[in-house]
């Protein structure tokens, strides 16, 4: 049983990914746009706004609570999220810790804007992703700020590739 914390710039392959982990292990998967997004539905619908801070802190509140649910309960589990604040770390390392599960972490890597631009462009959006790069500038920063654990192994793959040149790499090292 595992804790896999995907990390990566949106449109890197995460959720990709994350599916196709979740088909060979039976793992569970917690994704950050789905719960991000009904909660957007769910204040739009009665008329509120939220400043979008706030709604990604509720999102994850609700990402964790289910993550230690299903962790409690015996299931191996995939947290689907851009992995950009050091308190998402310890979050994820915490649970895995409580709940004596093995914790991994892989990074979905793309270094090609126009790559991540034209994956962006032509994906089914959800209400809570984003459409877009905002600047090249801030693309480059959050690839260079992405948290990664410092006492835990971990991998980086070239998601740029075809999957089926690295999810036997990440299959091999969740099974490690």
């Amino acid at each position: 049983m595992f804790f896999l914390q995907m990390s990566g710039f949106p449109g890197s392959g995460k959720s990709t990914l994350a599916r196709q982990i979740s088909q060979t292990t039976g793992a569970v998967i917690v994704d950050h746009d789905i719960s991000k997004t009904a909660i957007l539905k769910s204040l739009s619908s009665q008329g509120y706004t939220m400043e979008g801070k706030v709604i990604g802190q509720l999102s994850y509140d609700v990402d964790w609570s289910l993550v230690d649910y299903y962790l409690s309960n015996g299931h191996s589990v995939i947290m689907d999220s851009p992995c950009l604040y050091s308190n998402l770390l310890e979050t994820g390392l915490e649970l895995a810790r409580k709940h004596k599960k093995k914790y991994k972490y892989v990074e979905c890597y793309v270094e090609d804007i126009e790559l991540i631009r034209n994956r962006l462009k032509n994906r089914e959006r959800l209400l809570s992703q984003i459409e877009a790069p905002s600047s090249e500038e801030g693309f480059y920063r959050a690839l260079i700020n992405s948290k990664k654990p410092e006492e835990e192994n971990y991998i980086v793959v070239d998601s740029s590739k075809p999957i089926a040149e690295y999810l036997s790499k990440v299959l091999e090292y969740i099974n490690e």
